[in-house]
């Protein structure tokens, strides 16, 4: 490890939002596997970074009004253990719903639908359970994607314009018409309101 690569991976996770996660893949761009690990558990002792569980790192957001840090993000932590493993994953119906806000049940279980084995990670009082699925299944739809069409499936056909409404808020222009093109071969009912979210205007 050099000063200029530490100084690299420092300056990456400065322009990172609060709350992102990472693993030590993500700056391998930068230096060798075991230089940016060096790097990041020096970051970690410096109070720089946080580790969330083994291997995985975040950003941690700070709270004026709390004054303190808040809970890692539990869908980014997700994220970046897929990461880790080189999995596909997607948001089981129940979890969508509750990353979506489109469930008022607080929960402290998110699963999730992936390409490797099945695997469980305690963060805090959070369990993140990875649930093996043919890759085949996860292949056509992007994680955004999937998120929309594994909570349609929760909501059921009865879905009303209030939640059309939060869940075209969350989408930008780009993801609306990824959405339209990846989706375009699920269930008939499904697809319709996938149309409803990405064309109909706002109320």
């Amino acid at each position: 490890m050099n000063n200029s690569q530490m100084a690299l991976i420092k300056s990456r996770i400065e322009n990172l939002p609060p709350g992102r996660a990472f693993v030590i893949a993500d700056f391998t761009d930068v230096a060798d596997y075991e230089n940016a690990k060096k790097c990041l558990l020096r970051l970690e002792k410096n109070n720089f970074i946080r580790r969330i569980i083994r291997g995985i790192y975040d950003k941690p957001y700070f709270s004026k009004l709390l004054n303190e840090y808040s809970s890692p993000d539990i869908e980014e932590t997700a994220k970046a253990i897929a990461r880790n493993y080189n999995w596909q994953i997607s948001p089981s119906s129940s979890t969508a719903l509750n990353l979506l806000g489109l469930s008022t049940q607080v929960t402290n279980n998110y699963e999730y639908y992936s390409s490797g084995q099945y695997k469980t990670y305690e963060v805090g009082k959070i369990t993140i359970k990875f649930m093996h699925k043919s890759s085949k299944e996860l292949l056509n739809l992007s994680y955004k994607s999937s998120l929309v069409v594994q909570a349609i499936k929760a909501l059921g056909t009865e879905i009303d314009n209030i939640m059309i409404l939060k869940m075209q808020k969350q989408l930008t222009d780009l993801e609306k018409r990824a959405l339209l093109e990846e989706a375009s071969g699920v269930t008939k009912w499904i697809y319709e309101i996938i149309k409803r979210i990405c064309t109909q205007e706002d109320r």
